[in-house]
């Protein structure tokens, strides 16, 4: 097979230093108190007011100097425990944010969106300092984050776009766009479609409808293989292109495993050759890979997916997948870890897109790292030397 596209493809995680702030709350608060007494001096009102000028200036000075320490909670809501990632995301986070000093407030709602939506109510009202959700429906959160508003707490979204409200402060996922368009060009070059070969069978399997990034996913990676379906140089014999047809909801492997049976049994049990089936991310792979280990006799087709699950890169050792595109979940964590601080602090909060993530109230400034692609030629190089898994992880 082809890898000349697919090296031009391969670049370095983004690695982001997290920050260390520092605050001097002994002299401020010795500001404060000068200003008190001063004011003490002065006709009554003009004391009392003063006064109260001077000890809210030392509350916000301290609670400032607190956050540069890295002290307080930051709540982290994450959607499932049931997907690997996630669990990677949850753990990334909790340990990065506790070696900057933070108190972690880490939940996990069991993909229920009235799960998640009872735990960021508990944050709001134990004081949680900021909010870092990955949200199971990124419309759903509208009327809990109106109360992290109300009460001036500051909101992440994390990897997934929280949609219809005005109460998201940052966005920080990866490019998912790129996701998708890395996809589509590993199918391009494997099958040799810049080449002029083909026609080639193709069936197409994506994300839960509720998750805005499946939305990009699917764009990402149809952008560059819509063409060739245009062109007959790719055939989706089940006719199932559009994104309400190939969802899978909750990204559920179950799911994607039964969708791939139906379309086996209808499609490809007379002999028919698949050639390549385009999945999003690992789970939905997974699915498929079950599904054609039990029911398809033909030569096994390219594969995609996202997230290098490890039992999707066992499957890739294997042959049973092709690639996965890898998001260096510790990355995106530090980034995360450091625009916490920067938002407790005052200070600029680093973002580098504030045009194309506009959530329904607008755009919400946004953070993204770079997405690559793991392979049996390079998994070993990004998985393994990085300390992402170990050789035994992988057996």
């Amino acid at each position: 097979m082809k890898k000349q596209v697919i090296s031009t493809l391969l670049v370095g995680a983004m690695a982001v230093g997290m920050l260390a702030g520092c605050g001097d709350s002994t002299s401020t608060g010795a500001a404060a108190t000068s200003a008190a007494a001063a004011a003490s001096s002065a006709a009554p009102a003009a004391a009392t007011s003063a006064a109260a000028a001077a000890t809210s200036a030392a509350a916000a000075a301290t609670s400032a100097a607190a956050a540069a320490a890295g002290t307080g909670t930051v709540g982290v809501a994450m959607p499932t425990k049931d997907l690997q990632r996630w669990n990677q995301d949850g753990s990334n986070m909790k340990d990065q944010l506790e070696a900057a000093g933070y108190t972690v407030d880490l939940q996990y709602a069991n993909n229920d969106v009235s799960t998640q939506v009872s735990q960021i109510e508990n944050m709001v009202a134990n004081g949680d300092q900021i909010l870092v959700i990955a949200s199971i429906d990124g419309s759903s959160l509208g009327t809990v984050l109106a109360e992290a508003k109300a009460k001036n707490i500051p909101v992440i979204a994390y990897d997934r776009l929280i949609m219809q409200t005005d109460a998201v402060s940052y966005y920080a996922t990866f490019d998912n766009y790129k996701v998708g368009t890395i996809q589509g060009q590993y199918i391009e070059d494997q099958l040799g479609l810049k080449d002029g070969k083909g026609p080639f069978n193709i069936e197409i399997f994506t994300g839960d409808p509720a998750d805005n990034n499946a939305q990009f996913f699917y764009n990402g990676a149809m952008d560059v293989l819509k063409p060739y379906i245009t062109s007959g140089k790719l055939v989706v014999k089940s006719g199932q292109t559009e994104f309400a047809d190939v969802a899978t909801a909750n990204w559920s492997t179950e799911t994607a495993q039964s969708r791939m049976e139906n379309i086996i049994s209808s499609y490809y049990s007379d002999g028919t050759t698949l050639d390549a089936v385009l999945c999003s991310n690992d789970s939905t792979a997974l699915g498929v890979e079950n599904a054609l280990s039990g029911a398809y006799n033909g030569t096994w087709p390219v594969i995609t997916g996202q997230d290098c699950d490890m039992a999707n890169v066992k499957n890739m050792i294997a042959g049973k997948q092709s690639m996965s595109v890898f998001k260096d979940t510790r990355e995106l964590a530090k980034q995360v870890v450091k625009m916490v601080g920067q938002v407790l602090t005052g200070a600029t909060v680093d973002v580098n897109n504030t045009k194309d993530y506009d959530n329904g109230t607008g755009v919400i400034p946004t953070y993204l790292c770079d997405p690559v692609f793991a392979d049996k030629d390079n998994y070993k190089t990004l998985l393994i030397d990085s300390g992402y898994y170990t050789e035994a992880d992988l057996q």
